[in-house]
């Protein structure tokens, strides 16, 4: 973290000066702003977190409710959300207040007797080498409160309007016309009071979950299938004889399937109950089911393991269903690419599916990741408006597979057992569950999505350059050490979720010498009137504000003399002119020195074997805001750069 940029800041470094105008707080709602979120859940807390980084944009946030989300019904975070939130400066909260699952343990029906249980297998929950995070678990409301928190620090002091429901949208035929959102005050049970205003807005996103107003307004609806399956879902604080309670456990026993998830805390657990297959268009499940039916179907399961529930949370019933729409915002498929969206929708207002998946929340996320930063250089004049088609067509496909893997998950965990003295009667075998569960391990890790070739992501035809960074995929961070101050980082947690591209370059065997490729490259960047960096960044603007540069060099840090590298690397920041020291790390391997509470660091081998990058020719890995890799090339592969950002972004000189 950088700060006394401008002087000496006493206090909290994570609470930003507030922004000229916002010294008082953001004020009442306006009658006009640049973008309007409808809905504080797992979307719109981060599209919220993301924009407020940005206050010459308006930004506000309307919730139904009369105050934050107290109890959330999603809990699993992944490996890929748990980095993200790194990118908002969360992370450490986060995995410090969660449960981390790092194991996950099987039970079927015992071979002795059939009426029982017993563990048929263990597995590590996420892979070595996928992430340097774990996956957790933390209640929704905890991680949308510290994305509003996150909010509320930054120089916007945005913060949500509270106590408004949208009614509907309207938009106007002129594309230079403002959107119209009708808002209806609610009372604290969140309903509406009869009393509306309007609010004008250049865009609007529809976060307002699987009943969404939004989505209906703009003529899009859900499609799919119901399962005709119930599941009941209670957090409970139990008292139990059952040995793996404090680990995730897939239990499939003859009377029926239950998923167990510990909660943070030490605790509390979740489970998710089998219900088991109502009749079509049965709609009366939820009526009809108690807390006391869930918790019998829960000890029957676990037979014969006791459980008893001393204290219960939360508890619900939902059936299993997956839909999804065919498209993320305002334009119809017959006019996309002729007119520019200016609503979209995210979260459940565009895909809903089981919760056992533990994908809802995160892909709701993501959703919102990959919006924000698109907003904010259309609105700051860096992108055109066309920009934001990408999102639909990016995060559409994104959910079908979401809705896939969901499907076909939902119906291996709702599947009986096969008994071996009864094969007439069907089934799955004991480890089946199992074999599918780590099958999957990259996907509920979020680490599956791939972005296909488009605008903002190229194709692979320099990917031997670094095959272990995928074009189109998360960049996979890898220990480094930074020259300046022989720290050990990853070198992924330099993105900051603040709409910057990200450029690695990664030295050739010549290093930074004069002559060398890297050289080249970083004199490309300063000095050419083709350089993204010159024709792209407002003028008087850093020369990072746009362009975050860093390089990473194979010598030893020590090695290293600062004085030699190129000025570029060492940009000018703020009202004294500051140089930056933080642009150039060295690929030594850490080699177990004391490195702190900092995960991931203990390498013993360095990012370029790491991830295959050509140690003689080096690699040039260009990263989307949303921290996607959009493109591998040579570092000499200047005019291919420059063309690259020249399809997307308006000249500022």
């Amino acid at each position: 973290m950088q700060y006394h940029l401008d002087g000496y800041r006493y206090g909290d470094p994570t609470i930003s000066p507030a922004a000229p105008g916002r010294e008082g707080g953001q004020g009442p709602l306006p009658e006009e702003v640049d973008v309007l979120v409808v809905g504080t859940g797992p979307a719109g807390t981060v599209l919220a977190a993301q924009l407020a980084e940005f206050p010459e944009i308006t930004t506000r946030v309307v919730e139904r409710r009369q105050g934050p989300l107290p109890v959330g019904q999603a809990d699993g975070v992944s490996c890929r959300t748990v980095e993200m939130f790194d990118a908002f400066g969360l992370a450490s909260t986060l995995v410090d207040e969660a449960y981390w699952v790092n194991e996950t343990t099987f039970w079927s029906p015992s071979a002795e007797d059939r009426h029982g249980i017993a563990r048929t297998g263990t597995v590590q929950d996420v892979a070595d080498g996928l992430s340097e995070y774990p996956h957790v678990i933390v209640n929704q409301a905890r991680m949308q409160e510290m994305l509003l928190e996150k909010a509320a620090r930054s120089a916007s002091r945005l913060e949500v309007d509270y106590g408004y429901k949208a009614l509907g949208v309207e938009v106007p035929e002129d594309p230079e016309a403002l959107v119209t959102v009708t808002l209806e005050e609610t009372d604290q049970d969140g309903r509406g009071t009869g009393t509306t205003r309007t609010v004008r807005a250049r865009y609007v996103v529809g976060c307002d979950g699987a009943r969404s107003a939004i989505r209906t307004s703009i003529g899009r609806s859900l499609h799919g299938d119901a399962q005709n399956h119930a599941w009941g879902v209670m957090d409970i604080l139990p008292v139990t004889d059952f040995p793996d309670v404090r680990k995730k456990a897939v239990i499939q026993s003859a009377t029926g399937s239950l998923l167990q998830i510990p909660r943070e805390g030490g605790h509390l657990v979740r489970y998710y109950v089998d219900l088991g297959d109502i009749p079509e268009g049965d709609r009366s499940i939820r009526e009809r089911t108690t807390y006391e039916d869930i918790l019998a179907a829960a000890q029957k399961a676990l037979h014969p393991y006791t459980l008893d529930a001393r204290d219960v949370a939360w508890w619900s019933v939902y059936e299993v269903g997956q839909r999804v729409t065919d498209g993320f915002d305002d334009v119809p498929a017959g006019l996309a690419g002729d007119r520019d969206p200016r609503v979209f929708i995210a979260g459940d207002a565009c895909h809903t599916h089981s919760a056992k998946a533990g994908q809802g929340m995160n892909v709701s996320m993501q959703d919102t990741y990959n919006l924000g930063w698109k907003l904010a250089a259309v609105l700051q004049g860096r992108s055109p408006r066309s920009l934001l088609a990408t999102y639909s067509e990016e995060r559409q496909a994104i959910a079908q597979d979401l809705i896939d893997f969901d499907k076909r998950w939902s119906r291996m965990m709702g599947s009986k057992v096969a008994d071996p003295d009864r094969p007439e009667a069907g089934g799955v075998a004991a480890t089946d569950v199992e074999a599918h569960f780590v099958a999957g391990g990259r996907f509920t890790a979020g680490l599956s999505t791939v972005y296909r070739p488009s605008l903002l992501t190229g194709g692979t035809e320099h990917q031997d350059l670094a095959p272990g960074f995928e074009v189109g995929m998360r960049f996979h961070s890898a220990p480094v050490v930074r020259v300046s101050d022989a720290r050990p980082v990853q070198l992924g947690h330099v993105h900051e979720a603040d709409g910057r591209w990200r450029l690695y370059a990664f030295a050739d065997a010549a290093g930074a010498s004069e002559g060398s490729a890297l050289g080249g490259l970083l004199a490309f960047l300063d000095d050419s009137a083709q350089s993204p960096v010159r024709r792209f960044t407002p003028a008087g603007a850093p020369d990072d504000a746009v362009f975050d540069v860093r390089v990473v060099l194979q010598q030893p840090h020590g090695e290293v003399d600062l004085n030699a590298l190129p000025p570029f690397l060492f940009p000018a920041k703020g009202r004294f002119g500051l140089r930056d020291y933080e642009k150039a790390f060295s690929a030594e391997r850490t080699n177990g020195r004391l490195l702190g509470n900092v995960p991931g660091l203990d390498a013993t081998a360095d990012v370029y074997d790491l991830r295959g990058v050509d140690r003689t020719r080096g690699a040039l890995v260009v990263v989307r805001p949303d921290q996607y890799i959009a493109q591998v090339m040579p570092l000499d592969a200047h005019e291919q750069l420059a063309a690259f950002f020249a399809a997307f972004m308006v000249e500022q000189a």
